[in-house]
């Protein structure tokens, strides 16, 4: 049996610098790193964004992998150009061809340390209702959302990011290296544990189903108008209801949660992520769902460790 290819990528954003740190100590000293059974490649998504200590030079890379997009020659754009390179070498037909990525990222909203996935697929449930069953991380279920598209792990046939914060931009911290390295390393032992029957298999997986996104009040030039509550900053994965504060401006102007739009509970995420104001994204709003796993759907991901 050949060992299953794992694709670990970090710095997909340059100024997510914790897990890219990680993987500049792998390549000092491989038995960080040395798991048997597993064909591990690591890769710094946008190292040149990286070395310049932005988030992108000409666009977000992770909202670039769009058919429209690798597939439009002559665009001369840094990130797709990268992204087309990243599929050439380690995608599913590439010439170091992987079956399942992981893509680490932090955040400066005060998430902790959660699981993001893209839409429904069997084998990326599979695999993180694993980790979700071994660390208890939340899993943020992205879906529904044209405007939002072109994420790296949807061209793997099993693919999820992770997500940990709060940590500013650009600022190796102790404690997020930490829960970056647990989670890492945990799922690529529950890969090897699924691989050997012997990893549990839950009937269940809890996720927060992406609802929409809200932008922030903004002026008549575009710019943004009002901040947080400060009763909503930091209170990521928290449930609210209609009518709780939002927003608030200089003048004590609250703009609430619409009551006709949003009945019941709600649960917001990634709030005052700082990289998203430009996307117009103040926050997401989320609801926790609970969803019935088949045997399938594990059977999805143990077929990519034998094709």
């Amino acid at each position: 049996m050949s060992d299953i290819q794992v694709l670990l990528v970090a710095g997909t954003h340059g100024n997510e610098i914790n897990a890219a740190w990680i993987f500049d100590q792998f390549e000092e000293n491989e038995k960080l790193i040395d798991f048997p059974g597993l064909d591990i490649q690591t890769v710094i998504g946008n190292p040149i964004a990286r070395k310049n200590g932005c988030r992108y030079l000409d666009r977000d890379l992770n909202r670039s992998f769009s058919n429209d997009l690798l597939n439009n020659s002559g665009l001369n754009n840094l990130e797709i150009d990268r992204a087309q390179w990243l599929l050439s070498k380690y995608g599913p037909a590439g010439t170091k061809p992987s079956k399942i990525v992981i893509d680490f990222h932090s955040t400066t909203a005060a998430m902790g340390s959660s699981l993001v996935i893209y839409g429904r697929r069997s084998a990326d449930l599979a695999l993180a209702s694993i980790i979700q069953n071994r660390l208890g991380l939340p899993i943020y279920l992205h879906e529904g959302d044209p405007s939002q598209k072109g994420f790296l792990v949807e061209s793997w046939p099993c693919g999820l990011v992770v997500e940990i914060g709060p940590v500013p931009q650009s600022l190796l911290s102790s404690q997020i290296i930490k829960s970056t390295l647990l989670i890492l390393l945990t799922s690529l032992k529950e890969i090897i544990k699924a691989n050997s029957d012997q990893a549990i298999f839950p009937n269940k997986v809890v996720i927060h189903r992406h609802l929409k996104s809200l932008d922030f009040p903004r002026d008549r030039l575009g710019r943004i108008a009002s901040f947080i509550h400060p009763k909503l900053q930091g209170r990521d994965w928290y449930p609210i209801k209609g009518g709780h504060p939002l927003f608030v401006d200089l003048l004590g102007k609250i703009t609430y949660l619409d009551l006709e739009s949003f009945s019941g509970e709600v649960i917001p995420l990634f709030i005052n992520e700082a990289a998203y104001a430009e996307k117009g994204i103040a926050m997401s709003l989320t609801k926790r769902e609970v969803l019935d796993l088949r045997k399938e759907d594990f059977k999805q991901l143990i077929e990519l460790f034998n094709i």
